[in-house]
């Protein structure tokens, strides 16, 4: 959407906003921001319509026009609300459309997983996962269930499969070696289109079996990075003194739970064309706006506040986890930590390996000191950094040669893992 003309004899400026998808029609500001159609104003006072440090574009959109959906996902999130503490806001907002949008399964491209995942015992996950059994579309229970048994539960009308006790499955190394296969099912089913091919009958004949489908997967501890990149991460926690649910019983609260149910099956089930046709504006992108969309087009049918709580939700959630990445030795936190060693060195064209060593490992913040018993070392660092394309070698330090890193190496990689990092400027881009 562009802005108008400019007419001094209009009207003043308005602010015009697309909170909603629109039919065949791509999002037309993937940044979130506000559109503006200038009129008597200039460029400089369109701009000044939201200071920075205060609200966020999305955190002003107004309502839209509420349907019945709108109410059905508040009494939705009030009965999640009454059985489970969810770690914040924005993760009850996105359980409660991540709920809704299995009974639209038919309508998306991507299966967008639910990793309820928690430090320790007693974080509510297996919790969780009895309301979501109740109120999901055709739901599968799986514990440690094997591959076939799982994928040969998956037909072309996709169910919800929801996975109790993950960490019996990935919690260590040699656990998630030996479920290698239901790594790669898991991963395959984000998407539609992706099959495994397996031989049945005697005669060996080979068949297709589907991979398609929503699921909620919960566990001690992340899941491998594969899975957590295609998911929306609810991180709980254990209830603090003062914090009260009700228990569940399946008897007595079981009926409440599938009269909403019901009532999602109903309101979603005529919506199955529209929703397929939708093309919502998103706040993030790649493929957490892959993942995050079946909720944005559940929260934009729906109206009334939720297209600004999903935005709101998917824009903090998605941040929360790239901030969680970067502080994770196995992530990108070694790329922003070697950003922050260059910046606070002048920006210099190069470091020695045992200069960003001594730096990395004399970082109390930092976990690298702890990489055994001397800290990270030369080969530890390069094998990290090999993954990104990155590698040492000869460099000057005064008159002396030696091992080490020059700066435009990490360019690319800075711009692509931790932008957010003292952000390079346009020419050491384009260098990089």
């Amino acid at each position: 959407m562009q802005p108008t003309t400019p007419d001094t004899n209009s009207a003043p400026a308005k602010t015009i906003w697309p909170p909603v998808a629109v039919p065949g029609q791509p999002g037309q500001c993937q940044s979130g921001r506000r559109i503006v159609e200038s009129t008597a104003c200039g460029e400089g006072e369109a701009a000044a319509l939201v200071e920075p440090g205060g609200p966020t574009e999305i955190d002003v959109m107004p309502d839209a026009p509420p349907t019945e959906g709108a109410d059905l996902l508040t009494q939705l999130k009030g009965l999640i609300a009454r059985f489970v503490i969810l770690p914040s806001e924005e993760a009850l907002d996105a359980v409660t459309l991540w709920v809704a949008a299995t009974h639209l399964q038919p309508a998306w491209q991507h299966a967008p997983r639910l990793a309820v995942v928690g430090p320790a015992k007693r974080c509510g996950k297996s919790r969780l996962l009895d309301v979501l059994t109740e109120t999901v579309h055709d739901p599968v229970i799986t514990v440690n269930s094997t591959p076939a048994a799982v994928f040969r539960s998956i037909g072309e009308e996709p169910p919800t499969l929801l996975v109790d006790e993950a960490d019996t499955i990935f919690g260590t190394p040699k656990m998630a070696e030996k479920n290698e296969e239901m790594r790669g099912l898991l991963n395959a089913g984000h998407q539609r289109g992706r099959y495994v091919l397996r031989v049945v009958g005697n005669d060996h004949t080979p068949r297709q079996f589907h991979t398609f489908a929503m699921a909620a997967i919960a566990g001690i501890g992340d899941l491998p990075d594969t899975i957590m990149d295609r998911s929306v991460v609810i991180r709980m926690r254990r209830r603090a003194e003062g914090e009260r649910v009700s228990p569940f019983r399946s008897k007595r609260d079981t009926p409440a739970l599938h009269a909403i149910r019901s009532r999602l099956a109903a309101w979603t089930k005529p919506l199955l064309d529209q929703a397929l046709h939708l093309e919502p504006q998103m706040p993030v992108e790649d493929r957490a706006a892959d993942t995050w969309e079946p909720l944005i087009i559940v929260a934009d049918l729906a109206g009334g506040p939720w297209p600004r709580l999903a935005r709101q939700a998917c824009a903090r959630m998605v941040a929360s986890e790239i901030q969680t990445e970067e502080d994770n030795p196995g992530g990108a936190r070694i790329l922003a930590d070697i950003r922050r060693i260059f910046f606070t060195r002048g920006d210099v064209d190069s470091l020695c390996t045992d200069d960003l060593l001594y730096a990395l490992n004399n970082d109390p913040e930092a976990p690298w000191g702890e990489s055994g018993r001397s800290g990270l070392t030369a080969r530890g660092l390069g094998a990290m950094l090999r993954g990104y394309g990155i590698r040492p070698g000869n460099v000057r330090v005064g008159e002396i040669q030696r091992k080490g890193y020059t700066r435009n190496k990490f360019a690319d990689a800075w711009r692509r893992y931790c932008p957010t990092i003292h952000p390079l400027d346009a020419a050491e881009r384009a260098a990089g």
